[in-house]
């Protein structure tokens, strides 16, 4: 699972696509693109999704589970520097994600850290 870790979200959908694509419309065309209900479609119908989906899906959605999951607890690890640098637009997310992302060099290494698992460095 270590490439997971490293897997950009385009290159996550991009597998997702080549690999999934036809056994997602063919099986799970009513189901949007939330993670946690394809996965669990894609496991339903495994017996006529191809092998190539059953093999790549679980790296590729759990790549972008991974992302989320990264985004979601950004604010949290970078609450200080939020608070310090971007304070006056810390509750709009764009001027407050960009803020953030101009201040990492004098963020903590605990929010580089998050910003870099988020995917934004």
């Amino acid at each position: 699972m270590a490439a997971a870790q490293t897997m950009k979200f385009e290159e996550a959908a991009a597998m997702l696509a080549a690999s999934c694509g036809k056994d997602i419309d063919d099986n799970c065309r009513g189901v949007n693109l939330d993670a946690t209900r394809l996965k669990e479609c894609l496991g339903r119908n495994q017996d006529v999704v191809s092998a190539k989906c059953r093999t790549d899906y679980p790296q590729a959605l759990g790549a972008i589970q991974q992302r989320i999951t990264a985004r979601t607890s950004l604010v949290r690890l970078c609450n200080w520097e939020l608070n310090r640098f971007c304070r006056e637009v810390r509750h709009d997310p764009v001027k407050g994600l960009q803020c953030l992302l101009e201040s990492t060099k004098k963020a903590t290494p605990n929010c580089n850290k998050a910003i870099s698992a988020a995917g934004y460095h």
